[in-house]
């Protein structure tokens, strides 16, 4: 019998409503051995997280029912919730004054979807939930 500890695959929620898009994110994590959550709205979303608390959320900003934005907002006047999780922003919004307000709240990185290199924002999810790397270059 193999006694070989493996840990609990780390909990990621997808709040993306591009059917596409979400569905090659989903399953590019799930190979690197991720456990994916998808959401397709902003009330889907809210309550993935209500549900059960990820280490990870990858966040579109433009959803139906609600937008990224206001989820974060919520959750963060939320006293009963707890900490927020960490979060990646992946947009089509580009302005400068969304990626400062998705920085604002928390976010560790914003992808904007039009120049998005796939692997790139795999690399930096797998960066965010190693758990062998310093806190502080998780940033």
């Amino acid at each position: 019998m193999d006694t070989t500890f493996m840990p609990e695959p780390k909990k990621i929620i997808l709040a993306e409503d591009d059917e596409f898009l979400s569905s090659l994110l989903k399953n590019r994590l799930q190979r690197e051995g991720f456990d994916i959550k998808l959401a397709k709205s902003g009330d889907e979303a809210l309550a993935a997280l209500r549900k059960s608390k990820p280490d990870l959320l990858l966040l579109d900003i433009i959803l139906p029912n609600k937008i990224g934005f206001d989820i974060i907002e919520e959750l963060r006047d939320d006293k009963s919730y707890g900490p927020l999780p960490p979060f990646i922003v992946i947009s089509n919004l580009g302005q400068e004054e969304d990626i400062r307000r998705a920085k604002d709240l928390g976010a560790l990185e914003y992808f904007i979807k039009a120049r998005i290199i796939i692997d790139d924002l795999i690399k930096r999810v797998t960066l965010i939930l190693s758990p062998d790397q310093p806190a502080s270059s998780k940033k």
